[in-house]
């Protein structure tokens, strides 16, 4: 199936904000007015959007960055990846990880990371069934109330 799946990159206003109703489902915080705005900005750091319809629906998306540190050298980080409940399953979320392997290859980059919420665990076992590993913990403390 993987072979037949489509995938895009959001590039256009139009498709970015067509994949707001997928996202919102995962981070229902950002309101649809602040949406485009938000990514654009992230662009500029390096952020994209890569994303599978089915009809006029889009049914699974990836946010990415390409980045590098000391501790893992290059590396591309996946800062959201989503499927349509209904769709869960189906094999999108690992044509998606296939598809961002293959952009992270071509890019010189030598490791793939993501963090999930302890309490997503249909989420670590699909991690882990597509080849992922758990490699740590991640820390994090609010300084401040703040939007999004």
């Amino acid at each position: 199936m993987q072979d037949r799946i489509k995938i895009h990159r959001a590039a256009s206003d139009k498709q970015i904000n067509a994949c707001y109703s997928l996202m919102n489902d995962l981070r229902p915080h950002i309101t649809q007015h602040e949406f485009l705005n938000r990514v654009r900005m992230q662009e500029e750091q390096g952020y994209q959007m890569a994303f599978i319809e089915e009809g006029p629906d889009i049914i699974a998306l990836a946010g990415f960055r390409v980045n590098e540190n000391l501790a893992w050298g290059r590396f591309l980080y996946v800062d959201d990846l989503v499927t349509l409940e209904t769709h869960r399953s189906m094999g999108y979320g690992a044509a998606l990880l296939i598809w961002l392997e293959g952009y992270a290859r071509t890019n010189g980059v030598t490791q793939i990371h993501l963090d999930s919420a302890f309490q997503r665990e249909d989420a670590h076992r699909f991690y882990e069934r597509v080849g992922m590993s758990k490699t740590g913990f991640h820390f994090a403390r609010i300084l401040a109330d703040q939007p999004g």
